[in-house]
């Protein structure tokens, strides 16, 4: 809005013997204020507050103000988002009956104005007075969980009953249509985004938002676990990946003392075994005697009295077996370190953050099966040359908080991943690096402060003939490589045994084959990396490996994080900068009414999130080919945001700096800061829900 304009608006209402009265006659009059982004009469409205509040003393009889609040709330319903708040600041609606203004509220609930009702509520604070399955259920079905989320975000009262609710409607014998019929006729009522598996998502997503006990939905947590018992019994009886060990740790753990979950357990065992089978299994699991068939338990009365010399002698030469068909650490045992003190941390140190240092980094965590929150870091590993350390990070942070000294392990991590000189080798290590902000929150900016790293995920799109199909043909009936253990086939000539990557990384003391593959998975990495040196063409790399390596885009399977930049020392021990996704000079500044972005369909979240925000977004839908971004890209000279794989095939297909890569593992709001900040995005007070009717 020009000096001159608001300076004129100004003189107008000094000139008004009642400017309030005079506004509301003029919106009444006019309709240009109803459209989306900043209308005259939205710079009218924002300008009176303004000088209210340089000429705080315009008196107002109470009756007077009354019938103006009433004049206004009627008009609230028709308001686009930005106009509420001054219009409610303007004519002190959080001073109006609170009765009248339930009522009114009522009104446009009766009338179908569901989002309407929910918004005016939160804006005049007046959940506490309504009832929260009531106001939310239509919401949902319209698909509006953001605006749910925002309803109850003040008030945990509200979301312990908003969980219950939902929880409730999560157990398999309550009926969904109940809820739906009488919402048959509801405009934009979307059925297939209002299901259990859609609310136990949500479920899950709100229990983590708003820290609330998940003990507060059993419905949901307990078909979680049972999803996780239908899988654990996938991998160990279908797919036979899984050791007894890890099998039997994770069935423990997810089964624990619910009644309900040992009986589903029970069921699943005489399934997949027998009478002995079951008995054996139900023993391992503690499973209590009184809930097994009579034929099951008599036969573990049997194996109270059985010696199982021979199945300990079976699993022992099976696993000599597995020995000749998987990589195999080429250090002795007595080099693989478990640490678990300061005292013992200390000669890892030494030797570890030594100029010139070549370190293969991995880490391990108990595999989460879906439970809320991000995975923490239960191992972190270090190979070097001749020996490798694996750090009991839970019991060394613990150690050091006790003694008043919590800064010193983020302390060394961070040395090691800002050094240089010091070669870090690992794979998707932004994934890595994200579950270690979430174990040690010290730890968070160490991804943008790291030097000297190479990913080798960044090497599966470019070594020669490096694909599952051509691991499953040599390997034949077993599962076909992927991943690292592919990248250690192809460039080692055997894969990793991967048996133990689903540990119950957490429960001490891990057993030993833990131990050898927690080393192999970060020693095999220095082997692949000193291979690819020596003879980068015969992988169809380039010469110097660091142009094929650094700088690349990474998406490790099991995180999904981004790397944006990295550097990495060549053989020849010289340093060579990757080329960053951030120019050298930030952009000149824009509003966000001058950006205009595709997202792809991975990314709704994040568009949603920029539409509030002011900025013109078009989101892919679900079915849509990632490649329809590039085409709306160049047809309306959209940026194009996106994440992952599809990156590197969108970027050559539109301008230099017009294909953004976000870190799919963060949440909308963090994206989105990122966005910003890279395209040097100014969102003023004004842009915020300028779009949104």
């Amino acid at each position: 809005v020009s000096r001159q304009l608001k300076e004129e608006i100004r003189r107008g209402f000094a000139r008004l013997e009642d400017p309030l009265a005079g506004l509301l006659a003029m919106l009444e009059s006019s309709s240009d204020w109803k459209g989306r982004g900043h209308s005259l009469g939205y710079c009218i409205t924002t300008e009176l507050q303004l000088w209210i509040k340089a000429h705080p003393a315009v008196p107002q009889s109470s009756t007077k103000l009354k019938k103006l609040q009433a004049r206004v709330l009627g008009m609230l319903s028709q308001c686009p988002t930005n106009l509420l708040d001054p219009l409610i600041s303007i004519y002190q609606l959080h001073t109006a009956d609170r009765n009248y203004l339930l009522e009114h509220v009522s009104h446009l609930y009766l009338q179908g104005n569901y989002k309407e009702a929910a918004i005016l509520s939160i804006k005049l604070k007046l959940q506490l007075d309504q009832d929260v399955e009531k106001m939310c259920t239509p919401l949902l079905l319209q698909d509006k969980a953001n605006l749910v989320e925002e309803y109850v975000a003040e008030y945990p009262e509200l979301q312990r009953k908003l969980l219950q609710t939902l929880d409730m409607w999560c157990n398999p014998s309550f009926n969904i249509r109940d809820i739906t019929r009488p919402y048959q006729g509801l405009s934009k009522y979307k059925p297939e985004k209002f299901n259990h598996r859609v609310l136990s998502k949500l479920v899950f997503r709100l229990l983590e938002r708003f820290n609330v006990d998940s003990a507060l939905c059993p419905n949901v947590i307990n078909q979680r676990h049972l999803r996780t018992l239908k899988y654990l019994f996938y991998k160990r009886f279908v797919e036979k990946t899984m050791t007894e060990e890890n099998w039997a740790d994770h069935i423990q753990s997810t089964v624990g003392d619910n009644r309900w979950l040992q009986e589903q357990l029970v069921q699943s065992l005489l399934r997949h075994c027998d009478a002995r089978g079951a008995a054996r299994w139900a023993q391992r699991c503690c499973v209590p005697p009184e809930m097994l068939p009579q034929a099951v338990a008599e036969e573990l009365q049997k194996l109270h009295i059985q010696d199982r010399v021979e199945e300990v002698t079976k699993a022992g030469n099976y696993e000599a077996s597995r020995k000749k068909d998987y990589y195999q650490l080429p250090i002795p045992r007595e080099n693989i370190h478990f640490l678990q003190t300061w005292e013992e941390m200390l000669q890892c140190w030494e030797k570890v953050l030594q100029p010139g240092q070549v370190v293969g980094v991995d880490m391990e965590w108990k595999p989460s099966f879906g439970m809320v929150g991000k995975p923490r870091v239960a191992l972190l590993q270090l190979a070097l040359k001749d020996e490798v350390f694996l750090l009991d990070l839970p019991q060394l942070l613990e150690q050091a908080e006790a003694e008043g000294e919590k800064e010193k392990l983020p302390h060394f991590i961070q040395m090691l991943y800002s050094d240089a000189t010091i070669t870090k080798l690992g794979y998707g290590m932004s994934g890595d690096l994200s579950s270690l902000a979430a174990t040690c929150s010290a730890l968070k900016d160490t991804e943008k402060q790291m030097q000297g790293v190479v990913d080798l995920l960044a090497v599966d799109k470019q070594v020669d003939g490096l694909s599952p199909e051509h691991s499953h043909k040599e390997r034949g009936v077993r599962q076909p490589e992927k991943g690292l253990s592919l990248l250690v086939q192809h460039v080692l000539g055997k894969p990793l045994d991967k048996t133990e990557q689903l540990s119950n990384w957490e429960k001490r003391p891990l057993r030993e084959e833990q131990i050898l593959y927690a080393a192999s998975d970060a020693y095999c990495l220095l082997e692949i990396y000193e291979r690819l040196c020596k003879d980068p063409e015969s992988f169809g790399l380039s010469s110097d490996l660091t142009d094929s390596l650094v700088g690349k885009q990474s998406k490790k399977p099991r995180a999904k994080k981004q790397l944006n930049k990295q550097e990495a020392p060549s053989p020849s021990g010289q340093e060579c900068q990757g080329p960053r996704t951030e120019p050298s000079r930030p952009p000149a500044s824009i509003s966000p009414q001058e950006f205009s972005v595709v997202c792809d369909n991975m990314l709704q979240g994040l568009g949603r999130y920029l539409r509030c925000l002011g900025v013109d977004v078009r989101l892919l839908d679900n079915e849509d080919d990632h490649r329809k971004a590039a085409e709306i890209a160049r047809q309306e000279g959209r940026v194009i945001l996106t994440s992952g794989l599809p990156y590197q095939t969108l970027r050559s297909q539109v301008g230099e700096g017009r294909c953004f890569s976000v870190n799919c593992s963060e949440k909308a709001k963090e994206q989105a800061l990122q966005v910003l900040k890279h395209f040097n995005v100014q969102v003023s007070l004004g842009d915020i829900f300028s779009r949104c009717q």
